[in-house]
């Protein structure tokens, strides 16, 4: 083919396709040509984009009216305690959890005993579990297309670090729970981003496999054999990055001098389960969220959580604000610490360690507004939970209206307002999502609505994307 040929076709070829993109639904030059002619004030657009193109926005929409000095005391604040770090990783679920835990056993000892928790021990089981079902995902779908939404469900994310308090639940109350000296962070646990990508690479070669396995007839018992095995490559795999669990060890409390305390003792994981916790977690407590777009004093359940085979699906009751706010009130008075989580980035200020409505004003920045309603941002995909932190105090006012309340967050102890963040009341009510809470601080008709049969939901929901 000459060069005259060749350049008259790709010629022909470039009139089509701008011709197929100016179709229905495309930009077309009239289109372009409206858009242009509706942009106004283009000399002050010029000096903000010159502004925008040199500074980060936050700090150009930061509101100078809000920067007066955060007020740092509450009427109703819990005993303080460390603030850890989860660096790299998701774990801010598990953090947050077993910051409940530690809180209720310094409490009981009346502070006089503290204990720090392993993460790296529990989430060596969560990443096993979590392996385990993504495996038995593919056998129960192997019937179902490749391409089918439940089977993609699964070969998009076969491993992750997210969850919520009900895995804290599962996992202590299954494997027990280990002191952090015992069994320290290592570098894939705080950073876990290689390790969940291979592990995860290697699930999806083994999913293939188990729905081939099953194209060639193969069932129940083979396939389970087979799935034992990946099971103990998984496990030899988290056993080099995060560190194999430890079975038995001994150990003595510390007071909050860090001084040595009781007597070395000899544990199990699951005696000192029993000697720091003492009781069996699933069954003690309600998750309360607020979602608006649901009805109100109803149960639901997220099909296929990360505990379908090895723990309890995610259960929760949908509340209004208020009650959860109640609710939450009533367990800090008692001095007891709570598992929550929050759309965190939205309007943070993380140097001040501070969330409120008003920290940024976007709308001004960019000649707009942003008027979406909570339920419409959950909709949409623009807001959810993203993050779990540790309820801790509440300032109230002269009529016991809550006017802010603070977190543990897992940051480390030098970020925000001494590793914690303070919320104003407004900001709580539309970016606070989901409260645990033990039952002896829910309402009666909170209890029995509690139990009701719950409405299954699906796990692709906005909402539910697990907390990191």
């Amino acid at each position: 083919m000459n060069t005259r040929l060749s350049s008259l076709l790709l010629c022909l070829l470039t009139v089509a396709t701008a011709s197929a993109q100016r179709g229905d639904g495309g930009i077309s030059a009239e289109m372009l040509q409206q858009i242009r002619a509706a942009q106004t004030s283009r000399q002050a657009d010029r000096a903000i984009a010159n502004a925008i193109a040199t500074n980060n926005i936050d700090d150009l929409a930061r509101n100078p009216r809000n920067q007066r000095p955060v007020d740092t005391y509450f009427s109703v604040e819990t005993p303080r305690q460390n603030i850890h770090n989860q660096k790299q990783s998701g774990r801010c679920w598990m953090f947050s959890g077993l910051n409940v835990l530690r809180s209720q056993f310094a409490r009981k000892h009346k502070d006089t005993l503290r204990v720090e928790f392993s993460h790296a021990y529990l989430f060596f089981y969560d990443q096993l579990e979590k392996a385990n079902l993504f495996l038995q995902g593919i056998i129960d779908t192997a019937d179902k297309p490749v391409d089918s939404e439940r089977v993609r469900f699964f070969f998009r994310t076969p491993l992750s670090d997210g969850g919520t308090f009900c895995g804290v639940a599962d996992l202590a109350d299954k494997y027990g729970l280990v002191p952090m000296e015992v069994q320290p962070e290592t570098y894939s646990a705080e950073n876990t981003r290689r390790a969940s990508a291979l592990i995860s690479s290697k699930l999806r070669e083994y999913g293939l496999e188990l729905r081939r396995m099953t194209a060639q007839g193969k069932k129940g018992k083979a396939l389970k054999e087979r799935k034992t095995q990946m099971l103990a490559t998984i496990y030899r795999m988290l056993s080099l990055t995060m560190g194999e669990p430890v079975s038995e060890f001994t150990y003595a409390f510390r007071n909050k001098k860090g001084r040595v305390a009781t007597a070395e003792r000899t544990y199990t994981p699951q005696q000192f389960y029993q000697e720091t916790v003492g009781r069996q977690l699933n069954g003690s407590f309600i998750m309360a969220m607020n979602d608006p777009r649901h009805e109100y004093y109803k149960t639901y359940e997220v099909e296929y959580d990360r505990h379908t085979y090895d723990g309890h699906n995610w259960k929760y009751i949908n509340l209004p604000m208020e009650d959860i706010a109640q609710m939450a009130i009533s367990a800090l008075r008692d001095s007891a610490k709570l598992y929550s989580s929050y759309d965190v980035g939205k309007q943070l200020d993380r140097k001040r360690g501070l969330n409120d409505l008003n920290n940024y004003d976007y709308a001004t920045l960019f000649q707009t507004d942003f008027p979406m309603s909570k339920a419409d941002r959950i909709t949409t995909f623009d807001s959810g939970s993203t993050h779990a932190m540790t309820l801790t105090a509440v300032d109230l006012d002269s009529q016991g209206k809550p006017r802010r309340w603070k977190v543990e967050n897992s940051w480390g102890s030098d970020s925000g307002a001494g590793g914690c963040i303070i919320m104003t009341d407004e900001w709580f009510r539309e970016y606070m999502f989901r409260l645990v809470v033990d039952k002896k601080y829910v309402p009666d008709n909170i209890l029995k609505a509690e139990q009701q049969k719950p409405v299954m939901l699906m796990p692709e929901d906005p909402l539910f994307a697990p907390d990191i």
